[in-house]
């Protein structure tokens, strides 16, 4: 199979399971406890099925697919067409999994089921935006004030989740139901960040040093990896230096230390995490094909 084709069934089994896994995280860890409450499309939901009645599943079904005409109308069709698959398969696996577990109650402990879901959201959600699709429901009207009012994605959502966890303690949950939704977005948002450069973080080794030459060819031959020599000058004597600049691996870090302290221990240093790499030798094989 080509490359292509591979790639396009990847994304396809991501958003798939990335909606199953949101899905079934929804029903088992909040819909089946009266201890806690969400904000977003769901938390909205939750608000009309205390007034009205109407099931979660059918609400936000409905919500989706209204956001998806008003992104296609305001945001344009490629925007609205990475939210089609989500806003269909999310209610459709809700409303699937919510027969077949019945009355089923994993826990009612509103710790458990705060932490659990936070977990569970913040992965679901990391696994459908790497495969480059999107949630859809409250995520549009996001898009649409980020577009035409200049306002960070990050404040909306924020404002919109206190708004809507508020409207439901109007409603008739509890003060401590509210606390723990504030708890959990904290945790679902840390969760999502971690899933977001999960696999992709490496480590910068920056070294200052009179034999940068020497380290150089030490680390290609010894840990095979690229380097690169930037020219530097001193700040206080103005004598020129070279620094040797390389990106590694976690678990390379120590042998790296090794073996520049082997060659030079009064070198300088510098460590830092990098979140993402592209390149040979990383998002490429290391040797041209």
């Amino acid at each position: 199979m080509s490359k292509k084709p591979l790639r396009r069934l990847t994304t396809a089994l991501m958003v798939l399971v990335g909606n199953l896994l949101y899905a079934l995280t929804v029903r088992v860890f909040l819909l089946s406890t009266d201890h806690l409450i969400t904000g977003g499309t769901t938390g909205l939901a939750m608000v009309v099925e205390r007034v009205t009645g109407l099931p979660v599943s059918t609400f936000v079904l409905a919500f989706n697919l209204l956001m998806l005409l008003l992104g296609w109308w305001l945001l344009g069709k490629r925007v609205a067409l990475a939210t089609v698959a989500s806003s269909v398969l999310y209610p459709a696996f809700l409303e699937v999994i919510d027969r077949l577990l019945g009355d089923f109650v994993l826990t009612q402990d509103p710790l458990l089921n705060t932490v659990f879901f936070g977990l569970g959201i913040g992965i679901s959600l990391g696994v459908i935006i790497r495969a480059g699709a999107s949630t859809g429901g409250l995520e549009i009207p996001m898009l649409v004030m980020q577009k035409y009012l200049r306002i960070p994605i990050s404040v909306t959502m924020y404002v919109m989740d206190i708004c809507i966890l508020l409207l439901q303690l109007v409603f008739g949950a509890s003060v401590d139901a509210v606390l723990y939704g504030i708890v959990l977005a904290i945790i679902y948002t840390v969760v999502l960040d971690k899933m977001l450069i999960l696999g992709t973080s490496r480590t910068q080794v920056k070294i200052i040093s009179a034999r940068a030459r020497e380290i150089s060819a030490a680390i290609l031959s010894q840990v095979d990896r690229g380097v690169t020599l930037l020219h530097g000058e001193g700040g206080y004597l103005h004598q020129p230096s070279e620094i040797v600049m390389s990106v590694i691996s976690s678990r390379e870090l120590v042998k790296l230390e090794r073996l520049v302290h082997g060659i030079d221990p009064q070198c300088f240093m510098i460590v830092s995490k990098v979140t993402e790499v592209h390149g040979r030798g990383f998002s490429l094989s290391k040797h041209a094909e």
